[in-house]
């Protein structure tokens, strides 16, 4: 019986990371199950598909483009545990990347601010906290998912042939900032 993508049609080119889940809360106040799910979604599930796509992506020169964020390039207030998560897929990404070049597979990842998918729902539909990011991201609105897809597609792509280890934030401008609100 055959399993998986490579079972199913013969190889795996590319691996996309792209799994999250976030609790609120700080250090002081996350509970021990809420830290671990969050760990155990972005950053376990990192691990372990990569290690688990690798021995097909060396066979073909394929190459992984992990999903990110940029508040694991950064942080938020009151994330503590998605902020630390997001976080290890950055430098697990620079580990790999490291790792695995000279064997043929690249390793890269985006990191998407504010994203208008079913998980961000609540902030992207709510006006105070839309105003609030309007202040933040130059480009004064969240991001679509396609917006995002295109850069893991160009990532994918024979185009980044010779892309290692990246970090790109996808996020409007907001990285461009010092982080200190609009003045005028």
């Amino acid at each position: 019986m055959k399993y998986g993508v490579a079972g199913e049609y013969g190889r795996l080119d590319v691996l996309v990371n792209n799994a999250a889940v976030a609790a609120v809360g700080t250090v002081g106040d996350i509970g021990t199950a809420d830290w671990r799910q969050v760990m155990s979604v972005v950053a376990d599930g990192t691990f372990f598909m990569s290690r688990a796509a690798l021995p097909h992506l060396r066979a073909v020169g394929g190459n992984i483009v992990n999903v990110g964020s940029v508040s694991g390039l950064g942080g938020d207030w009151g994330l503590a545990a998605y902020n630390a998560a997001k976080g290890a897929v950055v430098n697990l990404t620079h580990a790999m990347a490291l790792d695995h070049g000279a064997e043929g597979v690249r390793v890269n990842a985006v990191h998407p601010s504010l994203t208008a998918t079913e998980m961000a729902t609540p902030v992207v539909e709510s006006e105070t906290a839309m105003a609030a990011f309007r202040q933040r991201i130059p480009m004064q609105r969240a991001a679509e998912p396609e917006e995002v897809a295109d850069v893991i597609a160009f990532l994918a792509s024979a185009d980044a042939r010779f892309v290692n280890g990246v970090q790109i934030p996808v996020d409007g401008g907001l990285r461009a900032s010092s982080g200190q609100p609009r003045m005028f």
